[in-house]
């Protein structure tokens, strides 16, 4: 991958990272709450742009070394999240972007393809969900493991235990949880993070959906990915986007939780790579 670079966006600032060639269709890859691009991994990009993809993952506000609001008052929504979707690919000079939203970012995502469809070339919606009344919530073993008090950030020791106990909360009944990998970057992140403790200021943005409708008016190309075993989003609520959305495809990842574990690489990759293509190559 190349160099991580930051790109001021009013008066924040963004790391961003990109790999392949800028000539290529572009991917843009936007975490979920409280995970910075390492969420993303460097291996899973560069299979991505092998398969001549222009790859893009950025941490996003109050993740990673992006600017981080201090005092757990976040002064964004997720509307300035898409904003800072779309000043990322105007510093890179991309006039589209193949979008991926992933868990809390499926409604940055939504909010992109709605109102900015002349920058979308496509959206995938990852591990997310409508928000509809009617679907089942998260696993009760999932609940308890993430309302489970937080240790100081300082304990290294301590904080790393907590996240990775968390992330595999975030798995479930999935037997594809890997912690030694997930160990490792778990320890990655902590390690660049300006402020690891401000992520969790996502968890108390505003979340306003798009100006001009909701998921029945996505008029690009969409995908959907859903882990069968998602504690979170149980699979009903991937079915559930495919079905609100005209046209959407649905990629089930087998015996994957809410996570993308690297077991289901292959999977998703064929997925994406097939949805980006340029349409004569379809």
């Amino acid at each position: 991958m190349n160099p991580e670079t930051m790109i001021r966006v009013g008066d924040v600032e963004l790391c961003v990272q990109t790999a392949g060639d800028r000539g290529d269709p572009a991917i843009l890859l936007i975490h979920g709450a409280a995970a910075s691009m390492i969420g993303w991994e460097e291996e899973l990009c560069d299979r991505l742009a092998a398969g001549g993809r222009f790859v893009i993952r950025y941490d996003q506000r109050d993740t990673g070394r992006s600017t981080v609001s201090r005092g757990g008052h976040p002064a964004y929504d997720m509307r300035d999240l898409a904003d800072d979707a779309l000043a990322i690919a105007d510093a890179l000079g991309l006039d589209t972007v193949h979008v991926v939203g992933r868990s809390m970012s499926g409604g940055t995502a939504l909010i992109l393809a709605v109102d900015h469809p002349d920058r979308v070339a496509s959206v995938t919606f990852m591990s997310t969900t409508t928000g509809d009344s009617g679907l089942p919530g998260p696993s009760f073993a999932f609940r308890d493991a993430v309302e489970a008090p937080a240790p100081a950030v300082d304990d290294h020791d301590a904080w790393v235990e907590h996240v990775v106990a968390v992330i595999r909360a975030y798995d479930g009944d999935s037997t594809l949880f890997d912690e030694v990998h997930v160990r490792r970057l778990v320890e990655l992140d902590l390690a660049r993070s300006t402020d690891p403790g401000a992520a969790n200021n996502h968890f108390a943005i505003d979340t306003p959906g798009p100006v001009h409708g909701g998921f029945g008016h996505v008029g690009v190309p969409a995908l959907v990915v859903h882990g069968e075993l998602d504690p979170v989003f149980p699979l009903p609520h991937g079915y559930a986007l495919r079905d609100a959305i005209p046209g959407a495809r649905l990629v089930v990842l087998e015996g994957a939780g809410h996570e993308l574990p690297a077991a289901r690489w292959d999977e998703f990759t064929a997925a994406l790579l097939e949805h980006t293509a340029p349409r004569g190559a379809r």
